[in-house]
């Protein structure tokens, strides 16, 4: 690409590409994806991005264009790659000056600056540093603060590399640079400072936006550009420098007003400063010995004393606070318990530590945690007032604790009491013994202590486990306390909910929980639902509704006192309380508005169906006439709608064959649920696939509408996802439930995939596959073998090639059983196919495999399998087929290890009995720890009652086999055969078969 004639081309081109005009924008697009492998067309857009007389919408679009054809083209190795003279000539206009007066555009070229120098600094780029630290010296304002941004940005890409050798490039690179990063932070940081005492803000602001940037690059050269920081001077020296530096920042803070451009840029900068230390102790957990006392006392000082007053502000405490907690977890500083085996770096630091965290220490900070930063604020108890559920949902699920300063709190004092628990536990106890009894309603801090208070017990639960007699406390305290019913006292009634919710699976006595379900349903009962009226600019009168935010930590009680792994939950109990319960908690559910509320809600409804399972069925008729409604304002929320569907699995679990009654809005939701051309089926999916196992698992008969469904099922296996087995489980699911109807319309699709499943797949895969084609042919032995049949050669040479895995192998031979035993016209046809194949002789193919059948016996561990291969093999006497008689030794072998499996002595007639055989159907009795049989069980049952395995006795079997060839061959040619048997074998057979 000529750089004269196509710059004025190439300029029109991405003029119409900033168009609104879609008729205009989209050929230009396309024009310039053509472009993008053109030599030249990246020399062009750096000519265009550089000049700033063209419109900045154009260069913008020109510098975003050069950083993507960087990510793809650049790279030697890459296709359409970049010539070597065209990225020379690059690389030289990119840092030929830094004035660009564009703030979006100037970081944009820096960050495509640091891509290019990923991959080619410093060995095809030497040149790059060297002309930035010059830049970073000039006078004029702007060239300095572009080329300090781009030397952060470099610094920060290099420093990102992380195989050997970048590493030790980045270190050389940190060495020789380093004195000049410490000297250039200096001077700005400095300059700001002196600007700030004169009163210049305009001019201390430029010098705090280099001073920042001068920062990160520290940043990133003291964490990333050392392999032992603590042995050289200059960085320990900085690093200690910080904390002097933080507290004159910290004291700037006070004479700069709230409102000043200074401001926020100054908070970001203290910020940082705690960012190069928390970085710097988790990269460099022993360089940091050094600095753990100062880091305390500096932490702890601002934070639990009055030195922060006026000056600390949020972030600046969470900051801090997670120093703290870094120091007390650090892994580095615990020594072993044999103090031997620890190194004495480990024994300094936790010396550093145990010195510093005294007694006093302790306490105050335990104090100031629980009475300072527990309490609920002004704002928090306002927003609970007038928005009770963004209260909930921003407290229960808000930011991570590194970020947000409730959760780091809490986070700190679960640390610190678990690590100083013998210390601290006096401590909160004695709190607590102070606030036992009524609490004045006046006396609204007194309140609030007291919510704090219980907090930090329920956060101490596992620690305080042998300090508190809860269920004493419960008995004689709080449930007291949930019966107080002043608006004042809301606080309490909450925090006692939870509080009983965190000690539910610590130490609560099972006796106690009707008790405790009397007092929830109470709370359900009595809201508090009270009138706000808001008088509106045009003089009208509307009723809100308002939610008292306790009822919501009952649903938080619920879901913990309910989970699936409680050990403690007795059914009998809760059963007298599930009407109004769930009566409840669906009034709930319809009267929240928020997302995150109504999954809550529906998980807790889930957790109680699934906890009581059938006797769930009288009351779920309100709930399962709102959930399509629900459904549908749930379009644009997703996981509101996973939510919904986890609800739905185990409603239909809890109705059973009535869940039949749902499938007109049942089957719709899997239908979208599990239909990958949808977009929601990246979030509905795993949910929608265990929705429509379950469905179908409780389903009483197949429908025209369910087996429809089953269209998803073919894209959904191209996939091979993590989702596989599920979908193996619901074929299987077709196949229990109505095998004809399915197989009829679906088998040929299904052995299709299978067989290219079969291509590429695990070995769990494999065998997932397989035992659906050994469920068919155990449901339909006759049509099965044909169905599937491109299947079965390939299993007939794996027997005879001695599959190595010996779960496939298992497999393989269930199948093969299922085939010779009941449908041996087939085998023969099988047999002939696979013999043709192979080029061999029928008599040679038959003998191989059943000498490895016989050799491989070993491989099935299932009773049922066992038996099957004994059934199979028998099935092939009598005969007078010389293979058949030659390997006549194995196959009583394989009768008589079967006999071993499956026959059991009556200890009162001496005889012996086969113990799977099923002579009628029973209905499945569940005890209160089993689930109830499903449809599906049901079905397996009947299924068995037609099953060989269950229904021929092994015994009877072998006998009647023997007689028959004994009858074919004659009294001396059968016993010729039977020599052939090993005399221990023979002696287990006629003990076995005493009494025919």
């Amino acid at each position: 690409m000529d750089l004269n004639s196509a710059s004025t081309v190439v300029l029109q081109v991405l003029t119409q590409a900033t168009s609104q005009d879609t008729a205009v924008l989209k050929p230009a697009e396309e024009q310039l994806k053509q472009w993008e492998t053109q030599p030249g067309f990246y020399s062009v857009l750096l000519n265009i991005f550089t000049n700033h007389s063209l419109d900045v919408n154009v260069r913008w679009l020109a510098v975003l264009y050069f950083k993507n054809g960087i990510d793809r083209y650049w790279r030697r190795v890459a296709p359409h790659a970049l010539s070597e003279e065209e990225k020379t000539t690059l690389r030289a206009g990119l840092i030929t000056n830094f004035n660009e007066p564009v703030n979006q555009i100037a970081t944009q070229i820096s960050v495509l600056i640091a891509k290019v120098a990923r991959v080619d600094c410093p060995r095809q780029w030497p040149e790059l540093i060297p002309t930035l630290v010059e830049s970073v010296k000039v006078q004029d304002d702007l060239q300095q603060h572009r080329a300090l941004l781009t030397f952060y940005h470099v610094t920060k890409t290099l420093a990102s590399k992380r195989l050997a050798a970048d590493r030790k490039l980045f270190y050389d690179l940190t060495s020789s640079i380093y004195s000049f990063a410490c000297s250039l932070w200096n001077h700005h940081t400095d300059t700001f400072l002196q600007q700030i005492c004169t009163g210049d803000e305009a001019a201390a602001a430029n010098s705090l936006e280099r001073t920042l940037l001068s920062l990160k690059v520290l940043r990133k050269l003291t964490v990333h550009g050392f392999v032992e920081p603590h042995w050289n001077a200059e960085v320990m020296g900085f690093l200690h420098a910080v904390f002097e530096r933080l507290k004159q920042f910290l004291e700037c803070s006070r004479s700069i007003r709230a409102e000043s451009i200074c401001r926020d840029r100054l908070e970001k900068t203290i910020i940082l400063f705690t960012k190069v230390l928390l970085d710097f102790l988790d990269q460099h957990p022993f360089s940091f010995t050094a600095l753990i006392q100062r880091s305390l006392e500096f932490s702890v000082s601002y934070v639990f004393t009055e030195a922060g007053e006026g000056v600390v502000f949020e972030q600046f405490i969470v900051q801090c606070m997670n120093l703290i907690k870094m120091i007390v977890k650090n892994y580095a500083y615990k020594p072993s318990k044999n103090i031997e085996d620890s190194s004495p770096e480990t024994l300094e630091a936790h010396k550093i530590k145990t010195a510093f965290f005294t007694y006093p220490t302790l306490m105050e900070i335990c104090r100031r945690l629980v009475t300072h930063y527990f309490l609920l604020t002004k704002e928090e108890l306002t927003m609970w007032e007038e928005d009770p559920e963004s209260f909930t949902v921003e407290e229960t699920g808000g930011d991570s604790w590194k970020y947000s300063l409730r959760p780091c709190t809490e986070v700190l004092f679960i640390d610190i009491f678990h690590e100083y628990n013998q210390t601290l536990t006096p401590v909160l106890l004695e709190m607590v013994h102070s606030l036992q009894g009524s609490t004045n309603m006046e006396n609204t801090n007194a309140i609030l202590i007291k919510d704090a208070v219980y907090n930090a017990v329920g956060l101490a639960a596992y620690e305080l486990f042998d300090s508190v007699d809860f269920d004493q406390w419960f008995k004689n305290q709080l449930l007291a306390e949930l019966q107080v019913s002043h608006d004042r006292y809301k606080p309490i009634r909450r925090r006692v909910i939870w509080l009983i919710g965190q000690w539910i699976s610590v130490k609560f006595k099972s006796d106690l929980r009707p008790v405790l379900y009397e007092a929830i349903r109470n709370l359900l009962q009595d809201r508090d639902l009270f009138f706000t009226l808001y008088f509106l600019s045009i003089h009208e009168i509307f009723v809100h509704l308002s939610l008292d935010i306790y009822l919501l930590s009952v649903l938080f009680f619920l879901n913990v006192c309910l989970p699936v792994d409680d050990f403690e939950f007795r059914t009998d109990q809760f059963l007298p309380y599930l009407e109004s319960m769930f009566t409840l908690l669906f009034q709930l559910l319809q009267e929240v508005t928020q997302c995150d509320t109504k999954m809550h809600v529906l998980h807790v409804l889930s957790c109680v169906i699934e906890r009581v399972n059938m006797q769930i069925r009288p009351y779920v008729g309100c709930l399962v006439q709102y959930l399509p409604l629900l459904w549908k304002q749930s379009e644009e929320h997703n996981m509101l709608r996973c939510a919904i569907l986890t609800t739905l699995i185990h409603l239909v679990q809890g109705l059973g064959a009535d869940s039949k009654n749902l499938y007109p809005f049942l089957l719709p939701v899997i239908q979208l649920s599990t239909d990958v051309s949808q977009p929601p089926h990246v979030y509905l999916l795993e949910d929608g696939l265990e929705l429509w196992l379950v469905t179908l698992e409780n389903s009483p008969c197949l429908t025209p509408e369910l087996l429809r469904i089953f269209q998803n099922m073919s894209a959904l296996l191209e996939l091979s996802s993590e989702n596989l087995k599920n979908c193996f489980k619901i074929i299987n699911a077709y196949i229990f439930l109505s095998s004809s109807e399915f197989l009829q319309m679906y088998a040929a699709d299904l052995c299709r995939s299978f067989c290219e499943l079969l291509k590429d797949i695990t070995i769990e895969g494999q065998v997932q596959v397989l035992k659906v084609v050994e469920n068919v042919l155990k449901v339909n032995p006759v049509l099965g073998p044909q169905m599937f049949q491109p299947l079965l050669p390939s299993v007939f040479r794996g027997i005879i090639d001695g599959e190595r895995y010996p779960v496939v192998m298992s497999t393989y031979l269930g199948i093969m059983g299922r085939v010779l035993l009941q449908n041996a016209r087939f085998f023969s046809l099988l047999l002939s196919q696979v013999a043709c194949e192979l080029g061999q002789e029928l008599d040679q193919i038959l003998g191989n495999m059943i000498e490895m059948w016989v050799d491989r016996m070993d491989n099935i561990t299932q009773p049922e399998r066992r038996k099957l291969s004994a059934l199979a093999l028998l099935s092939l006497l009598p005969s007078l087929n010389s293979v058949i008689q030659d390997k006549f030794c194995g196959i009583i072998n394989i009768s008589v290890e079967g006999l071993n499996d499956v026959m059991t002595e009556d200890s009162e007639t001496g005889t012996y009995k086969d113990c799977m055989l099923m002579s009628h159907f029973e209905e499945p009795k569940a005890t209160e720890d089993e689930e109830p049989p499903t449809e599906q069980d049901k079905r397996k049952k009947m299924l068995a009652l037609k099953d060989p395995v269950h229904t021929v006795s092994l015994q009877q079997f072998i006998y009647e086999k023997l007689k028959a060839q004994q009858e074919l061959l004659g009294e001396q040619g059968f016993h010729a055969l039977m020599e052939t048997v090993d005399t221990e074998i023979v002696a287990q057979l006629q003990e076995f078969l005493q009494g025919f």
